[in-house]
């Protein structure tokens, strides 16, 4: 049982196992979890858009581009909200937070 603790402690002080194996590992291991993240990329690039006529198939019918802008949208909400009448409203504090 000695000899073991002595030879795991040779092994541990021994400077290749200490910090060039760690190394390594981060190394090699690092090549193929980069390889992982930019293989991303590429498979994004294989995804193929549905087009509106097989969404029509399916009975998803879809607004003309163009009709839906920021412009008409801002539109409808100012329409359905008044600015110039409008009443300040304060919360109610939580317990603890006075004026």
């Amino acid at each position: 049982m000695e000899n073991l603790s002595k030879s795991f402690d040779s092994f541990l002080k021994n400077k290749f196992f200490r910090f060039g194996l760690p190394f390594m590992l981060l190394v090699v291991g690092g090549s193929f979890g980069l390889r992982e993240f930019s293989q991303i990329r590429y498979d994004h690039r294989k995804v193929k858009f549905i087009s509106p006529e097989e969404l029509r198939k399916q009975g998803i019918e879809m607004k003309p581009r163009g009709s839906v802008t920021i412009e008409t949208e801002y539109k409808k909400l100012i329409e359905q909200v008044n600015l110039d009448n409008y009443e300040n409203k304060r919360i109610p504090r939580p317990p603890g937070f006075e004026d």
